[in-house]
């Protein structure tokens, strides 16, 4: 029974338990930790995005992203706390659902990695356009800095960054905490900037219409569309969710830390949305020669973006580096490019994060015996899973080289959202089947926030646009097939084998986790 193959939380947490985390983090210090990791990349790269989709209205958008995240933090944390081990939602849905889900929740995180860092590898290039643009007046041919999506053949500098980055992976490259702390630091000062500079000089009369596309019809479009791409803005609040253990009074200080950064986030999104959408530009999605609304991404868009740019302003749904746009627009040039600049130094952190990410979830996959082995070879002189590593970003840099960044961000979400859905479903059952056993973290109101966490998963989901909804069962229905064709039949679980060691060479040889987004 592929169902009845559920992994023993006792064997997951052989040996976590061996170690005992120092508990040293207060409410403050995970407050802080969830705004490093929180803010920055998604309000870079999806803002012209979000524009397109509701005008103004996505204001609303941050705070609905915002708000399912908090009840999806919430059931997250209960269980980072109770199996505080590699893996995340697929280790979770492995101790409480069972094999087959646990595969299809670790598959889809897979997608949600690679394509994630594709998206800020494409969102990256902008900024880089946009540095030779704004401080030496390099213009470089529409055909190799875009996909076939805007007129052009390939996204070269999207490709450089990602097969850059891959490359340093394989060759044990890390992140160190101080460079991450310092990367931060960029994010939130460029930001505060913006704020600074565009909310004095705001045109009110920019707030209207308001919600041009109104709540969303399920087709990408409206404020709960904006929101459901958004979304991508805030995944990164794990890093608060994760560091249960080691949190003093954890009962009181997680949710504190959570909410806290959370709400910091979503007030500085909005502060920076209202700067964007007040500008002399706007944020009024663009529209046909008819009236008719165009998708983010789409051929028709990207013409009609490029025929009113060469008569006027390009406009906030057309640039592919809005905040710097926002603030020459104004008139504070050098500074724009100052803040593209931090985007072009800070988001190849995030790709590396990513790229990490999405073969860390291959380890922990091949360690229970759902993939081959072979995938995690080690390299000899670098002591790398360089294989794994290699076949990763050339998926990442396929995706980036062909695909807008809204679309990308898309995909990710959906995986995501998917993952999401499962750990609230997950914590409440381990509830009813395991209520004695020890939570450092308890999720309050379990019963009606994790509810809340599905129903609001669901919304997103049917918000996507068509392609971004229908990627996900498609990518899930090949998982499907890997799963039966070998995983069912090559599961350590399904062999008998449940004491497999928690850290394996697998791990021994993995770099050290980078500083996270």
């Amino acid at each position: 029974m592929i169902f009845g193959r559920v992994k023993p939380l006792d064997a997951i947490l052989a040996t976590a338990e061996k170690k005992s985390l120092h508990r040293s983090l207060g409410a403050l210090q995970l407050t802080l930790l969830g705004v490093g990791a929180i803010i920055g990349t998604g309000i870079f790269v999806l803002t012209a995005e979000a524009a397109q989709k509701a005008g103004p209205g996505m204001m609303i958008s941050f705070v609905i992203a915002g708000a399912v995240c908090a009840v999806a933090a919430l059931c997250y944390s209960e269980l980072a706390s109770m199996v505080p081990v590699s893996g995340s939602a697929y280790t979770y849905t492995y101790a409480v659902m069972g094999e087959l889900l646990a595969w299809m929740v670790g598959w889809a995180l897979i997608l949600e990695y690679a394509v994630a860092a594709s998206a800020v590898s494409v969102g990256w290039s902008g900024y880089f356009v946009g540095q030779l643009g704004g401080w030496f007046g390099i213009t470089l041919p529409q055909e190799i800095i875009a996909g076939p999506y805007a007129g052009g053949i390939i996204n070269l500098p999207a490709v450089v960054i990602a097969l850059l980055i891959t490359g340093l992976l394989v060759v044990g490259t890390s992140e160190s905490a101080k460079v991450n702390a310092v990367l931060v630091a960029i994010k939130v000062t460029a930001l505060t900037a913006f704020i600074i500079l565009s909310l004095p000089v705001m045109q009110m009369e920019n707030f209207e219409p308001f919600m041009p596309q109104g709540w969303g019809d399920g087709s990408g479009a409206g404020v709960i569309g904006a929101a459901a791409s958004i979304f991508f803005a805030y995944v990164g609040f794990d890093a608060v969710s994760t560091a249960a253990e080691e949190t003093k009074n954890p009962q009181r200080n997680v949710p504190i830390g959570l909410i806290g950064s959370l709400a910091i986030c979503t007030v500085f999104y909005m502060l920076v949305a209202a700067g964007a959408i007040g500008s002399p530009i706007g944020s009024q999605p663009v529209t046909g020669t008819d009236g008719s609304w165009l998708a983010p991404g789409s051929t028709e868009l990207a013409a009609r973006c490029a025929a009113i740019s060469a008569a006027a302003a390009e406009p906030l749904s057309c640039s592919k580096e809005a905040l710097a746009h926002v603030l020459r627009q104004i008139g504070y040039l050098n500074v724009g490019n100052l803040i593209g600049l931090a985007a072009f130094l800070a988001l190849p952190s995030v790709i590396l994060v990513m790229i990490y990410g999405q073969t860390r979830m291959f380890f922990v996959m091949a360690r229970d015996g759902l993939l081959p082995e072979k995938l995690s070879t080690i390299h000899p002189k670098w002591k790398t899973p360089h294989v794994i590593t290699i076949i990763t970003g050339l998926g990442v840099t396929f995706a980036a080289a062909f695909l807008p960044v809204g679309k990308l961000a898309d995909i990710a979400n959906a995986g995501t959202l998917f993952a999401f859905f499962m750990v609230a479903i997950a914590v409440m059952r381990l509830r009813k089947t395991e209520p004695t056993r020890r939570r450092p973290f308890r999720a309050p109101l379990l019963f009606v926030v994790a509810p809340l966490t599905m129903i609001g998963c669901v919304v997103l989901y049917w918000f996507l646009p068509p392609d971004a909804k229908l990627v996900l069962p498609g990518w899930g229905a090949i998982g499907l097939v890997l799963y039966f064709a070998y995983g069912f039949r090559k599961s350590h679980l399904g062999r008998g084998l449940v004491d497999v060691p928690e850290h394996t060479a697998y791990e021994e040889v993995d770099p050290p986790v980078p500083g996270t987004r």
